[in-house]
């Protein structure tokens, strides 16, 4: 059984989800892990763009909110797992529970990264390399993001930066998960 995490980060259609999908073009089982809501048409179509690039035979899972359960309930079966992506996981937990504990959340979600049996790629946005953004909610945001990319980061094997559709390794070497 392979035991590799991988962190992939990028900006907005920097090509990350292109990658991690090309990083498990190989594997026979690949259990799809989507945060992503349909809150409007633009949503819909992007997230129909995802449905269409990816193989059709990986199970896909809804997991807007449930991410952590979901992970743990997989973690042990010999699975491969793309998460994607964190950051409309984290979005999806500031809108509904602004109140929760955050530092909480991310410790959770960190454990059972570090110690999930099989294989995870993670998606993560990129997203305190821009404008400072204005208003109190939206920095929070950015925080909490750059929070969690540093902690998870620190737990994966594997970490790679993507800009321009081109892999840039942080952290562990290239095939180093293949």
């Amino acid at each position: 059984m392979t035991h590799t995490t991988t962190l992939i980060l990028g900006g907005a259609r920097s090509g990350k989800s292109s990658f991690a999908e090309q990083l498990l073009a190989k594997a026979d089982e690949v259990f799809y892990l989507a945060t992503a809501t349909a809150i409007d048409d633009e949503m819909a179509q992007r997230i129909l763009r995802h449905q269409q690039q990816r193989p059709g035979h990986w199970t896909v899972l809804e997991v807007p909110l449930l991410l952590t359960e979901t992970l743990n309930s997989l973690s042990g079966r010999g699975a491969t797992v793309l998460v994607d992506c964190l950051t409309l996981w984290l979005n999806n937990q500031l809108y509904r529970f602004p109140e929760q504990n955050f530092q909480q959340l991310r410790q959770q979600l960190a454990d059972i990264v570090a110690n999930f049996d099989g294989r995870l790629v993670l998606v993560s946005n990129e997203v305190g390399a821009g404008v400072v953004p204005l208003g109190p909610v939206n920095r929070r945001f950015v925080d909490e993001q750059g929070w969690l990319n540093q902690q998870l980061a620190a737990c994966c094997h594997q970490v790679v930066l993507v800009c321009a559709g081109l892999p840039l390794y942080l952290k562990g070497q290239a095939n180093a998960a293949d």
